[in-house]
């Protein structure tokens, strides 16, 4: 029997665990994070306050402090039975990595004993040579650093018996470029910081600090252990490169919001319950649109702690998931022809004084404080449209963005009919040199346009990338499997480099003599008028919008190859380097990253294509072949009339037809690929396999291997079929 029957079999026999009490939240939240809470009772006072101060103030910890928050930090630990630690970081593979120390050591005459110090708790040197360094490093320079971040707090992750530290940190090279997506990340906060508090000292001298916030959704497909390890592409890949639809998809649009399937549920609660412990504040779980399709998402936090979540979250998934038999798919499009998946970055501006920058206040002052950083977002997106594609460009996300089910690869913007009219006669009203009489326009009470319960009033745009909903900015086109760090890098930076050019504007003006406020006035109406072409309320998946935006001039840069191509432009480079993100160096070895894992990741879907079509496709649909071609010599020998076996001829020529045209086009996508593989220059690779194989085979010889899954004999055919993966749980 095949592994897919095997797994067909075995599906009635798992434990769903239905009985199992979920403990109340409130008394297991943060249990196993080393937060200022638990630092409080583990730490003296000196040791207590220098972390605080590290975390609120960026303030570095001293080493000799360092020694009593390890030793603290430890004594914690090991009261869980933590026996190891590890520095957690985020390398640019995309996943997390972590190399395990114990605590235990021995001393010169062999006592052993459990030690951490501050050293090692600061600084830990792993090996970075088998890391992606785009260059930056040669194979035998070995040498990297992780160093501490004491702004997310290190946690305890708990594997069967055994428990782990992690310390979350940063990663980067021996001569100190960045080798991770944390390290950038912390410099757009500061960066943000700055450049917004700047702003902000316009309205409320109070402002001190300014954080960027972050809300991720995260969607992904569960499928059943057995029916997964029956797909090879889905081992491989994290999608299926074959598949007929079922009958049933999503058409009946009876899953989303639907009741949750049990054992799912019980999954649902399990890391639940796990990410509790770990401090990460899951608040919402659903049934997506697509069948098998689900969500979660948490309470709002401050980006750099958000993203640690987000990535700890999905280390969790996958690691629970196979208690319960099923598998976590996080592939942007794991299923052809139902909804693929996203991670909408919901993303504001909060201040130190209990300010959401980008909610409209209850005064005139507050109204005109929202409406600068308001429009100054929509500048920033505008002026730098291409960067912000670029930042969620990779293999998976190309197979979803642009297909009528999720943002297109053109970046525009949503604001909604009523911040509309106030953009609208903000920019009518507002005269090109303003006097004393224009006084009264400042006196913007925006909730007479728009009332109080702001976030319901206007309708949500599914298809657009980036959407203002209420007090926040969702950034719908991030893919499931990325980093929410890269996308929040980028729109950090681009934030704090349009306000601080609006600051030089307003301040230029005032300078000249105008007043403060319609200084901010009139730079805000050039902006309106400069930015206007990137607001869009439409169907951004109509080719109407395609055509609107080409003649805007907006960008549509629908590959990945192409649209990284971003990241090393003269305007972007000079963006990143003068706010201090990245090197023109780091860059570079970024582009050249992103590019090489767009190649390796198209390269393998090509390899396994191939293997599955030879090995797994072609035999069963040979042998059926061969089966109807006897069944039918068998009828004609016997003296029946043609009649009787028409049906069966017509199956046997479409199935010789589709196993002619997939092995043919086969052998000519492996060709095509090895004159890939011969070009040396990155970039010409990465588009010469999106181009010459991706784009030139993968669909054609899906379409064979398809039309077989449907006239070969059910019981012939090795691969899980859809309506198994997606609906049988």
């Amino acid at each position: 029997m095949s592994l897919r029957f095997n797994a067909i079999a075995e599906l009635h026999t798992y434990n769903t665990d239905v009985g199992k009490i979920t403990p109340k939240i409130t008394e297991v939240f943060g249990s196993h994070v080393f937060n200022l809470t638990t630092a409080r009772k583990f730490l003296s006072d000196e040791a207590y306050k220098s972390l605080k101060a590290s975390i609120n103030a960026g303030q570095k910890i001293d080493r000799n402090v360092a020694n009593q928050i390890a030793t603290g930090m430890r004594a914690w630990a090991e009261a869980k039975g933590v026996t190891h630690y590890t520095h957690w970081f985020q390398p640019l593979t995309g996943t997390t990595a972590e190399k395990h120390d114990s605590f235990f050591t021995l001393k010169g005459d062999g006592t052993p004993i459990e030690e951490f110090d501050g050293g090692a708790l600061i600084q830990q040197e792993p090996d970075a040579s088998s890391f992606p360094n785009g260059g930056l490093r040669a194979t035998f320079e070995a040498r990297g650093y992780t160093a501490w971040d004491p702004s997310s707090p290190p946690f305890i992750v708990e594997i069967g018996y055994g428990r782990t530290l992690c310390i979350p940190t940063i990663f980067i090279s021996y001569t100190g470029e960045s080798l991770d997506y944390k390290a950038p990340l912390l410099k757009s906060i500061d960066a943000l910081n700055k450049a917004a508090v700047d702003v902000c000292n316009y309205f409320d001298r109070n402002v001190e600090k300014v954080n960027a916030t972050l809300g991720w959704e995260q969607e992904y497909f569960v499928v059943d252990e057995g029916l997964f390890n029956a797909r090879p592409d889905l081992v491989m890949t994290g999608r299926t490169v074959y598949g007929h639809n079922s009958a049933k998809n999503q058409q009946l649009e009876d899953h989303y919001f639907g009741a949750i399937p049990e054992r799912v549920y019980a999954f649902m609660r399990d890391f639940e319950n796990e990410c509790y412990k770990l401090g990460i504040p899951l608040r919402t779980r659903h049934n997506e649109v697509a069948p098998a399709q689900f969500e979660c998402a948490p309470i709002y936090e401050e980006i750099n702690l958000a993203v640690d979540h987000n990535t700890l979250l999905m280390d969790t998934m996958s690691r629970i998931a196979p208690r319960h038999g099923l598998r976590v798919l996080f592939h942007e499009k794991p299923f052809a022809g139902v909804n693929g998946s996203g991670k909408h970055n919901n993303w504001s501006l909060a201040t130190d004084t209990g300010v959401n920058l980008l909610a409209p206040g209850k005064t005139p002052k507050t109204n005109l404080m929202f409406l600068t950083f308001f429009v100054n977002t929509i500048k920033a997106v505008h002026d730098y449209a291409d960067v912000l594609r670029a930042s969620i460009a990779s293999a998976p996300n190309d197979h979803r963005l642009g297909a009528n089910e999720a943002p297109p690869a053109i970046i525009s913007v949503f604001i909604g009919e009523y911040l509309t009219k106030v953009l609208n006669e903000v920019k009518d009203r507002v005269s090109d040199k303003m006097d004393e009489q224009d006084e009264s326009m400042l006196k913007l009470d925006i909730h007479k346009t728009i009332p109080e319960l702001f976030q319901d009033n206007t309708d949500r745009n599914r298809t657009s990338p980036f959407a203002f909903t209420g007090n926040k900015f969702e950034f719908r086109a991030v893919g499931s499997t990325a980093n929410c760090a890269n996308p929040m890098t980028v729109l950090n930076t681009i934030m704090a480099q349009t306000l601080k050019q609006f600051k030089k504007e307003v301040d230029a003006l005032i300078e000249k003599g105008e007043k403060k406020e319609i200084a901010i006035m009139q730079v805000i109406r050039e902006y309106i008028i400069s930015s206007e072409k990137i607001l869009f309320e439409g169907d951004g998946y109509s080719e109407a919008w395609e055509k609107e935006a080409e003649k805007r001039g907006l960008p549509n840069l629908k590959t990945t190859p192409i649209a990284l191509d971003a990241m090393v432009s003269e305007k972007n480079t000079k963006l990143f380097v003068s706010n201090g993100i990245y090197s023109h160096a780091e860059l570079e070895a970024r582009h050249e990253i992103e590019l090489e894992k767009y190649i390796k990741k198209v390269q393998i879907e090509g390899r396994i294509m191939g293997e599955m079509a030879t090995s797994l496709i072609l035999p069963p649909a040979i042998r059926y072949q061969t089966l109807l071609s006897q069944n039918i010599r068998g009828l004609k020998e016997a003296g029946l009339p043609e009649s009787a076996y028409a049906s069966q001829k017509q199956i046997l020529n479409k199935i010789s037809e589709h196993i002619n045209k997939a092995g043919d086009l086969v052998e000519k996508m492996i060709e095509a690929r090895k004159i890939c593989n011969a070009i040396e220059d990155t970039r010409t690779k990465a588009i010469a396999y999106e181009s010459q194989v991706k784009a030139a085979f993968f669909d054609q010889i899906r379409y064979h291997v398809d039309k077989l899954e449907l006239l070969v004999d059910d019981k012939e055919w090795y691969l899980s079929k859809y309506r198994e993966l997606l609906f049988m749980r």
